[in-house]
């Protein structure tokens, strides 16, 4: 039997597709759409009920920000007020890219999007389709990862599809822009103090922003990050299996201390288990990028197989490394029970 397609219409991200998603964006509808990062569900911004719909989608709570996307540094003026000199500089230096500015809210725009927030989070991809959806519809797309909240970012069109298939009309529709080239969310920061703050590690690293502001610092602000940032929860990015974490040196003893079952292995090329007990080699990064390209893929092809556990060892706590242990501190924590 032929399986039933989804109802919402599938279309390569070709120049006549991108017309069209501008044209769904502004009649309030929700366009899945590629990032550098990993793929989004994109609203009108500006709409209350299109953002409140993609909220509905999710499954996200209505207090839980997302990001606004825009395309260029001068927009910031648009959603965002008292902006720093270091956040401009930071635009400047990093937009188009995988790096959020939270700023100060400017009154009357955005509140929706922004979870009723005095602040509001801003980023400028630089995913060549992204970048021209924002560019065609002529506003800021508010766009959260495009899955069910919680759950394992989509790094395909396809993983978009499987977690929102079901959601979506023929009122929307899905942007297909082949496999994201980072992997993991943008780098969040929280630009609201007399210096930036990191609330989310991704492919802008501590390094990075330390060329630009050599005060960034990596402690929590005094305010309740759950409710300010996107992605900040400490459980969140989940599959179904139960994530377990380790360093090279330990990792055979959390394989043979995994619950009875099928268990998968995420780990560098060059770490090969010792112990007896079979695993699934779920991937096999050779360098902290691929690692970071290949995590989520990895976590759904574990729920995939219906496997019970996932051991993960952790990559060097360097460079975008950091990124990867971020999340997969944060899925173990969301899979523990």
């Amino acid at each position: 039997m032929t399986p039933t397609p989804p109802p919402v219409p599938v279309l390569t991200a070709d120049a006549d597709a991108i017309t069209r998603a501008s044209e769904v964006l502004a009649a309030g509808g929700l366009v899945v759409m590629p990032t550098e990062t990993v793929y989004g569900l994109g609203a009108d911004a500006s709409s209350e009920s299109a953002v409140a719909r993609m909220y509905e989608a999710k499954g996200r709570p209505a207090d839980h920000p997302v990001i606004v996307h825009v395309l260029r540094a001068a927009d910031l003026d648009a959603w965002a007020v008292e902006i720093p000199d270091y956040a401009r500089a930071l635009a400047e230096r990093f937009w188009p890219g995988p790096l959020t500015l939270v700023l100060p809210r400017r009154p009357g725009v955005g509140e929706v999007a922004a979870g009723g927030a005095p602040t509001i989070a801003l980023r400028s991809p630089s995913h060549p389709v992204a970048r021209a959806l924002i560019d065609a519809f002529g506003s800021g797309v508010a766009a959260p990862s495009a899955n069910r909240f919680g759950r394992v970012s989509p790094t395909t069109a396809q993983h978009a599809l499987d977690e929102l298939g079901d959601v979506l009309t023929e009122h929307d529709l899905v942007l297909n822009g082949g496999d994201c080239a980072i992997g993991v969310e943008s780098t969040i920061l929280d630009c609201t103090g007399p210096e930036p703050v990191v609330l989310r590690p991704g492919g802008v690293t501590t390094n990075d922003v330390a060329e630009v502001v050599a005060t960034a610092s990596a402690r929590p602000s005094d305010l309740d990050l759950a409710t300010r940032a996107p992605g900040t929860l400490a459980a969140h990015y989940a599959p179904a299996a139960r994530v377990l974490l380790a360093e090279p040196i330990e990792a055979d003893a959390v394989i043979n201390a995994a619950p009875p079952g099928e268990v998968g292995l995420i780990a560098s090329a060059d770490y090969m288990p010792t112990t007896e007990r079979f695993v699934h080699r779920l991937v096999a990064p050779g360098t902290s990028e691929e690692y970071a390209q290949d995590l989520y893929s990895a976590l759904r092809r574990a729920d995939d197989l219906g496997l019970v556990a996932v051991v993960a060892v952790l990559p060097p706590d360097e460079g975008i490394g950091h990124a990867v242990r971020d999340r997969l501190l944060r899925a173990a924590t969301g899979s523990a029970g």
